[in-house]
């Protein structure tokens, strides 16, 4: 059942790619709908494959690569309907989609048994310090999305071709929001996930924070958006800088969780 699930889930979220892209191409009013109840379908397929590993795990899926390569994809696509349903903006579905696809497909290269669990990781504080952790990124996912869009949409105007492209986008000032409130958003999120993990960390290890590379460059992560946030509140970055940052911190971000797991031995790599 849960590897069913997991394939209705890959092929829900390439059919809403194809959808989203059709869209940006044809911005046609139906496609927009299509895609729109195509991905929230897999959303709600995706979910269920969720709870059904978790209740046959019984514990938050979250554990290894495939299952937070999964939810990771899980959170970009419901942080995603919530945005869309908000600024009625389809078509940064064609920036996202993709992406959560991508993500979703990667997971999938993966060992995807159910293993018993690090005595590390039996805590409370895996639920909420992984929930939180991936709700940040996947805001900051969308943030990309926006921010992409953002300088394409400059790009068109600075060189005075306002073409079909143009014309489908957002404006400006939309996408600069939605950058914006994703940052208000997510910035909490990675803080409090922060906070938890040095808590958890106490009780499995015995110090609040040991420098380990995972603890590191989520750190740097975390600097890198304070700054942007504080940047926005006290000096007023706002449009080609403020897009700028939210993609050198999206990349910065998957190398904390992706690269660092990968590449970087520690006491939260895993596989």
């Amino acid at each position: 059942m849960n590897a069913l699930l997991f394939k209705l889930t890959m092929g829900a979220y390439f059919l809403a790619t194809l959808a989203y892209l059709a869209y940006l191409f044809k911005p046609r009013q139906v496609l927009g709908r299509i895609s729109h109840w195509v991905i929230s379908g897999g959303f709600i397929i995706h979910c269920m494959f969720t709870i059904d590993r978790y209740l046959e795990a019984g514990h938050t899926p979250i554990t290894n690569l495939h299952e937070s390569l999964s939810f990771f994809s899980l959170a970009i696509v419901g942080i995603f309907i919530a945005f869309e349903r908000k600024y009625k903006v389809s078509i940064l579905g064609s920036f996202v989609t993709p992406l959560a696809l991508v993500i979703l497909l990667i997971s999938a290269l993966f060992p995807s048994a159910i293993a018993p669990l690090n005595p590390a990781l039996k805590s409370k504080w895996l639920a909420v310090h992984t929930t939180m952790a991936f709700f940040g990124y996947a805001t900051f996912a969308v943030a990309f999305g926006a921010a992409i869009m953002y300088l394409i949409q400059e790009h068109f105007l600075k060189n005075k071709r306002l073409g079909p492209l143009y014309q489908k986008l957002p404006s400006l000032d939309t996408l600069d929001e939605i950058n914006y409130r994703c940052l208000t958003f997510g910035f909490p999120l990675l803080t409090f996930a922060i906070i938890s993990g040095a808590i958890w960390a106490e009780t499995a290890w015995g110090t609040y924070w040991s420098w380990d590379p995972k603890e590191t460059w989520s750190l740097i992560t975390w600097f890198i958006y304070a700054a942007l946030l504080h940047g926005r509140l006290t000096t007023g970055w706002r449009g080609r800088r403020a897009a700028i940052l939210a993609i050198i911190g999206f990349f910065v971000m998957l190398f904390t969780f992706l690269g660092v797991n990968l590449l970087l031995p520690g006491l939260h790599s895993y596989k």
